[in-house]
């Protein structure tokens, strides 16, 4: 495999070609993905909020709520928990990431 590495000038791109295409990634980009993923958990947060607020107003009794309440309990509320948690642990690697680059590229 053929690699050529690139550092431009401060502020630009860095990346590595390879005969297979670009490795790399602009930190301002990765940046601005890792605050985008990070957000997602509060979203997320909200949701769930959201959700348990009207569950909680809604007058509903019956087999049929303790059946949809014990999956939001321990399913889908779980699950929006640990997708929330995977969006934040993305967007944290990227901003890591982000800041090794411009280490490297001896940008501030």
């Amino acid at each position: 495999m053929t690699v050529i590495n690139t550092a431009f000038e401060k502020g630009c791109r860095m990346s590595q070609f390879t005969t297979g295409g670009m490795i790399g990634a602009d930190p301002d980009q990765l940046i601005s993905l890792g605050h985008t993923l990070s957000r997602q958990r509060s979203d997320i947060e909200a949701l769930v909020a959201v959700v348990n607020s009207a569950l909680a107003s809604t007058n509903w009794n019956g087999p049929a709520r303790q059946s949809f309440e014990q999956d939001w309990q321990t399913s889908f509320r779980t699950a929006l928990s640990r997708l929330g948690e995977a969006f934040d642990l993305a967007g944290r690697d990227c901003l890591m990431r982000a800041n090794e680059l411009r280490r490297v590229m001896g940008m501030p």
